[in-house]
């Protein structure tokens, strides 16, 4: 079923999220397809960047983003005299999947990863995972409402707008827009959580074997 990736190579562009695979495989992604690629990663990079004031940047996301030590390298490469602090947040996924965004679990569980982060005088945390400004809400009680929260998701919206802007390419005309879904999981769970994400119902939602995309990788 090779479709879903020869479709790709006929776009725009391709915005490459969530962090994990921007971490630890953009640079072969952007070898693999003809049109430019955009991983997440940099944007928020540069907006928490910034926006520090004094120099203490703290970055929150799953073990292999942190692991990876891709957000500290790239903000360290835009003003090597900010400070990063990281921190792994695995259970933060599974809360948001479960809905569990403002309760007392949520909050408990912040508090529990956050604590040492807070105590450290951070002004500025990024969301290192496209699941975690589901709680802002609560990473701001456990943080304080002066902690300046950098959404990876949304810096590359802004990024991608101004560059399909600068090059002619973005949407004009009144037709709507065109979504299709690949799911390599369940489709139903994945249009139930998806739906807390874009706050809209998902449809046109198929599902593929990654079988298949290694074997069309292997073809390109």
């Amino acid at each position: 079923m090779p479709e879903p990736v020869l479709e790709m190579t006929a776009g725009k562009l391709l915005v490459f999220m969530p962090n994990v695979p921007d971490a630890v495989s953009l640079e072969i992604i952007r070898h693999t397809f003809k049109i430019p690629v955009m991983g997440v990663i940099e944007p928020g990079a540069r907006a928490a960047a910034t926006a520090t004031r004094n120099g203490l940047v703290g970055v929150i996301g799953t073990e292999a983003t942190i692991k990876s030590g891709a957000y500290g390298r790239a903000i360290r490469g835009i003003d090597d005299s900010i400070r990063v602090i990281e921190r792994s947040c695995p259970l933060f996924v599974p809360l948001v999947e479960e809905g569990w965004l403002n309760d007392e679990v949520a909050e408990l569980v912040a508090r529990r990863y956050l604590s040492g982060m807070k105590l450290s005088n951070i002004d500025t945390l990024v969301l290192g995972c496209t699941h975690y400004p589901l709680l802002k809400q609560v990473i701001k009680k456990v943080m304080g409402e002066d902690i300046v929260l950098i959404d990876s998701a949304i810096e590359k919206a802004k990024n991608v707008s101004k560059i399909l802007r600068t090059s002619g390419l973005l949407k004009t005309e009144d037709t709507p827009a065109f979504r299709k879904y690949y799911v390599t999981d369940c489709p139903e769970r994945f249009q139930k959580i998806g739906k807390r994400f874009m706050l809209d119902s998902l449809e046109d939602i198929t599902r593929i074997e990654i079988a298949s995309l290694e074997e069309t990788a292997v073809a390109l």
